[in-house]
């Protein structure tokens, strides 16, 4: 009887540890073959770096003239000899600013491309120092620029008007300047080149030597550089040296296991008490490590709320995390009119102020006669929206506070907004820097997004908003604004320019098409949270199966737990879409994958296993299961730099938790 009992405890621990101990050695090659296969992004990290080194190279045996603004001694040069030059028009200095322009972008690129490893704090302080110094000499210019053409005013004044008006347009720039010669009281509707841009000036403005002057910038320069952020190259990294521990740990966890099959054999009599117990433990411990890890995140959370409510803004003042500035600045200036140059004897004789352009103070500083405060009305300005920038909404205005550094939305009264013109007019107390701004997060949460295979090494990312759609094509190490679908129709600058991943985002943002989180946006957006790690393991398996199947948005993602991800995905071989598409349902928890037996048109949620299925450790080895011969030669074959794209992508968008 005794012996019957024992060999039924046996015949249950073989039951129970067998499989155990199989499922534990097809993990392990799983994530060994799952540790090859992302070797693909620390060789395209490879590639970058020696793209960016090629680049140096190329500039260096260039000898165009034009500094490496990497190399602090060629950049501060460029700086000194600029200084020096005088007497430049404003058309010498929109040229020269082209070139400015190109440095200041080539040094933002550098530091948000080049991975933290690579960029020691001392560049980081010297490349923003450089971003400082050339912005501020380039509005220099244009101020020294503006004196000179002021003191040629009496000489190009309009022959109808009697008064000077100058208009430039530029790519980086549009330019209105309006001299007052005349100082008719009866002249109080300033507009340029027979446009609707321009002012309506109270009668003290009117009767005073002053010009007007309007710098539209397409660029801001005047909003302050915010810190670095934590590369996602950093962040992917951290995960592949987690893959490669992941690896490490499961071998000495099989190694155990085997040593205890070991004493087990030795110790039949008590095998199964001892492996039961040790399934309890570990049963226990990971219970424990999860809890620990749930009170880890939620402090942290909390921590980041504390910081956030402790960042006390002042009244009126623009929450930059919550607020875009777009379309550039515009900088609304009312000048004294210098001294004007006089013909003698066939010379032009000029005097020069030491101070060199003088702002005229509107309203003054102290006003003496209660009674005249009314003569010194709001401003009543009209502007023109950049074309390309796209409003979902009508845009806000904010003005440059000098002091505080920072913007503020008080002092500016009757906005309103003529959409088909694209024609801001407000009413502003005071002159100074002007700009316009929009929810950064008008786009957040998505409602839907696909990714979809077009060609080799080639995709099709769509993400569709409340107000637009967009869709992005990757290719290689590039990626591309295929189009933007708009309730009226909008064609962007951008479609059809193939860009560098970084380089594409910041023009996307630019542009007013942010769809793209930052380490703040979960404070003002409601988000289907997942858990980081999770969310990570996901964007870079999927970009791995990127070229030859479609992934796409799945209702049941926002049911499931934080510590789960669901999405829909099919088999797509073909270039053009599938008309009737078969989706089949995935889960993935970061370290087991499997396809669910519910569909998208499911009553009810539910976790069940399909049907002639089994759980894998990753997402390759699951489709591996039901994927065609062709689909995985195509996944083999794909391009270390594509999938790092895809990957790059599928992170700043983060679809799992904003959709």
């Amino acid at each position: 009887m005794l012996l019957v009992r024992h060999k039924a405890k046996i015949k249950k621990w073989a039951n129970v540890f067998i499989p155990m101990q199989q499922d534990l050695e097809r993990r392990r090659e799983e994530l060994e073959e799952l540790y090859l296969l992302e070797g693909c992004f620390p060789e395209a990290e490879k590639l970058k770096r020696g793209t960016r080194l090629l680049a140096q190279w190329r500039h260096y045996i260039q000898c165009d003239g034009s500094p490496d603004p990497s190399v602090s001694p060629e950049i501060n040069t460029f700086i000194s000899l600029w200084k020096e030059e005088t007497n430049e028009t404003l058309e010498e200095v929109i040229a020269k600013g082209k070139l400015v322009l190109n440095l200041i972008e080539k040094l933002k690129l550098i530091l948000l491309e080049t991975p933290p490893y690579d960029l020691e704090d001392k560049n980081v302080i010297q490349y923003q120092g450089s971003i400082l110094e050339l912005q501020e000499l380039l509005h220099l210019k244009f101020n020294i620029a503006t004196e000179i053409l002021l003191r040629q005013a009496s000489t190009l004044a309009d022959l109808d008007s009697g008064n000077m008006e100058k208009v430039i347009q530029d790519e980086n720039v549009t330019l209105y300047v309006w001299a007052n010669l005349k100082k008719n009281p009866r002249y109080r509707s300033v507009r340029f080149s027979e446009t609707q841009i321009g002012f309506e000036i109270p009668r003290i403005l009117a009767t005073s030597d002053i010009a007007l002057r309007l710098l539209h910038t397409h660029y801001d320069h005047v909003t302050p550089l915010r810190p670095v952020p934590a590369s996602l190259q950093e962040h992917t990294a951290t995960v592949t040296d987690f893959a490669k521990e992941e690896v490490k740990n499961e071998e000495v966890a099989i190694s155990k296991e085997l040593q205890e099959e070991g004493k087990q054999r030795e110790n039949e009599s008590n095998s199964v008490h001892e492996e039961e117990t040790k399934f309890e433990e570990q049963g226990d411990s990971e219970v424990q490590m999860s809890v620990v890890r749930e009170e880890s995140e939620a402090t942290k959370g909390e921590l980041e709320m504390k910081l956030l409510s402790e960042t006390v803004l002042s009244d009126n003042e623009v929450d930059l995390c919550q607020f875009t500035t777009l379309g550039g600045v515009y900088h609304l200036d009312i000048l004294e009119l210098p001294p004007q140059c006089k013909a003698m004897k066939g010379w032009m004789i000029v005097e020069i102020l030491k101070e060199g352009l003088r702002k005229y103070i509107y309203p003054p500083e102290t006003i003496e006669d209660v009674e005249t405060e009314n003569a010194f009305p709001p401003i009543e300005v009209t502007l023109e929206v950049q074309e390309n920038v796209i409003f979902f909404e009508d845009p806000m205005v904010a003005r440059w506070d000098g002091e505080g550094k920072h913007w503020q939305t008080d002092g500016i009264s009757n906005v309103s907004y003529k959409s088909e013109e694209r024609l801001l007019t407000f009413s502003l107390e005071t002159f100074g820097p002007v700009t316009l701004i929009q929810d950064t997060h008008i786009n957040m949460p998505f409602q839907s997004w696909e990714l979809r295979p077009l060609d080799v090494n080639k995709v099709l990312l769509t993400v569709t908003t409340v107000f637009t759609e967009i869709q992005i094509q990757i290719k290689e190490n590039l990626c591309m604004l295929a189009s933007v679908k708009l309730n009226k129709k909008h064609s962007s600058i951008l479609e059809g320019k193939w860009m560098t991943p970084v380089s594409f985002i910041c023009a996307l943002k630019e542009a007013g098409l942010n769809i793209f989180p930052s380490g703040h946006s979960h404070f003002y957006v409601v988000i289907n949270y997942k858990d980081p790690l999770v969310e990570v393991k996901a964007y870079r398996q999927l970009a791995l199966l990127s070229s030859a199947f479609a992934f796409g948005w799945s209702k049941w993602n926002t049911v499931c737990n934080s510590k789960k991800v669901i999405v829909k995905l099919m088999e797509h071989l073909t270039e053009e879409p599938i008309q009737k598409p078969n989706w089949t349902l995935l889960m993935f928890s970061g370290d087991r994958a499997q396809r669910l037996k519910i569909n998208e048109n499911s009553e009810t949620f539910s976790e069940a296993l399909k049907e002639e299925t089994e759980f894998h450790s990753t997402l390759y080895h699951m489709v591996e299961d039901f994927a065609s011969k062709k689909a995985m030669e195509k996944i083999r074959s794909s391009s270390c730099q594509f999938i790092d794209s895809v990957c790059y992508m599928l992170l700043s968008t983060r679809l799992l938790s904003y959709s």
